[in-house]
């Protein structure tokens, strides 16, 4: 398994137990709870065909990164310990009892086993007892009584920036050039405060849209601990997972259908639809309705002392500001592009069709390169987790008169030009 590889699994894994590693502590009931939802749910696993992962297994990785310091490294995988002998019971069937149990959790052990042979979700060699099957259930954590039952109790964050939460409304038809087109409000809100930490109207809600905003939000109101955000494609993406990792926040993505983990900025859409929209005029740009709605946020939504918390937003963020954590002063890096790249025999690599040369040196090797979209001409180059400067774009035009210069230098140093060569004058 190559290194990108190991890195892919090593993001997937982080993604896994971010949240239950970050600097937000969790009493050892609701971690526990927490991991049991995680092995309840259907995962799309880098280079394996599961789609389960055992709590035992999230518990391993989260003492393993736990163990190093918080050294994104150690999740990387590594060979098995009992590589070439057989394991009495595989996570695979390990994983498959357990789901078996949740979703029947009258079944007696030995009922369970021949549901399980059934299925055919008994990995084969493997003989299960019903000892074993209770065994495995009481170090999973799964009773009869607590399985396929669903914890929905309402939360919120302790502090500011504890956790945020991150969605996209659909708003009205703004005016663009002569043209109506349909406008989208990105927000982010603060799950402690409430206090809106971002929101604004763009043409268009995808991802590029979204990290424009969420840069904006990173820089006003600093960093958060933990991010929720829908389970949509556009946050599905390594370029997102790789900014949360780099930035030490948990990337969360809510279950599909099930929206309670975003209930606060769902409300605060309500409010949007139900108090701001009502007051916009027709045809407006969006220069103009991102304008008067700026306004309306701070005036009417950031002055209003909320239901629920019985303070303004902004009382509330700034009652703990001093336990947020300010964004870094290279932000911008963190949010660049990763592709990596062969260097071929011409000492060029290419990124997004334009080409690029790399030093001498690198003819051969694969390198990891960083680079904004939007600044073709700055891509920085990595090797070995160094830093080796940056690529310089390809000029055919320089390269040829590099040539021209170097066979006419050659000519003149030849014998045959009639000026005498190194040797020859040496030997005068």
């Amino acid at each position: 398994m190559n290194k990108k590889q190991k890195e892919e699994i090593a993001l997937f894994r982080f993604g896994v137990i971010c949240d239950l590693v970050g600097t937000l502590h969790l009493e050892r009931g609701d971690a526990e709870k927490l991991i049991q939802s995680k092995s309840e749910q259907v995962w799309n696993i880098p280079y394996s065909n599961r789609t389960r992962i055992a709590a035992s297994t999230i518990r391993n990785w989260m003492k393993r990164y736990q163990k190093s310091g918080g050294q994104f490294s150690s999740l990387y995988p590594s060979g098995r310990s009992d590589q070439g002998r057989s394991r009495k019971v595989d996570d695979e069937t390990i994983m498959a009892i357990v789901k078996m149990k949740r979703e029947k959790p009258s079944l007696p052990a030995a009922d369970l086993i021949k549901e399980l042979q059934k299925s055919d979700l008994i990995t084969p060699g493997i003989i299960l007892y019903p000892s074993t099957v209770y065994r495995i259930l009481q170090k999973e954590g799964v009773s009869r009584e607590a399985a396929g039952k669903i914890d929905r109790r309402r939360f919120e964050a302790e502090y500011p920036n504890d956790i945020w939460q991150s969605d996209v409304m659909h708003g009205p038809m703004v005016e663009i050039d002569g043209k109506m087109r349909k406008s989208y409000l990105i927000s982010f809100i603060d799950d402690h405060s409430r206090l809106l930490l971002q929101s604004e109207f763009y043409l268009n809600e995808r991802l590029v849209s979204w990290l424009d905003a969420f840069r904006k939000a990173l820089l006003t109101r600093g960093l958060p601990r933990r991010l929720y955000v829908d389970n949509g494609s556009a946050f599905r993406t390594k370029h997102l997972e790789r900014i949360c990792a780099s930035l030490g926040m948990a990337l969360i993505h809510t279950p599909p259908y099930t929206p309670q983990g975003r209930g606060k900025i769902e409300r605060f859409f309500r409010s949007v639809r139900g108090r701001f929209l009502p007051t916009c005029p027709e045809n407006m740009t969006l220069d103009g309705i991102n304008r008067i709605f700026s306004e309306w946020v701070q005036i009417d939504y950031h002055s209003r002392i909320h239901s629920a918390t019985g303070e303004t937003p902004i009382q509330r963020f700034g009652r703990h500001i001093k336990l947020t954590r300010t964004a870094p002063v290279d932000l911008e890096d963190h949010f660049r592009k990763e592709v990596r790249r062969r260097v071929t025999k011409d000492r060029t690599v290419s990124i997004n069709n334009l080409l690029y040369e790399a030093p001498t040196k690198f003819i051969g090797e694969q390198l990891q390169l960083l680079y904004h979209e939007d600044r073709p001409d700055r891509v920085e180059i990595l090797h070995k987790g160094s830093s080796h400067g940056f690529l310089v774009p390809l000029d055919l035009n320089a390269n040829f008169k590099v040539k021209r210069e170097r066979d006419e230098t050659e000519k003149e140093a030849s014998p045959a030009s009639g000026k005498l060569t190194f040797g020859e004058e040496g030997g005068k």
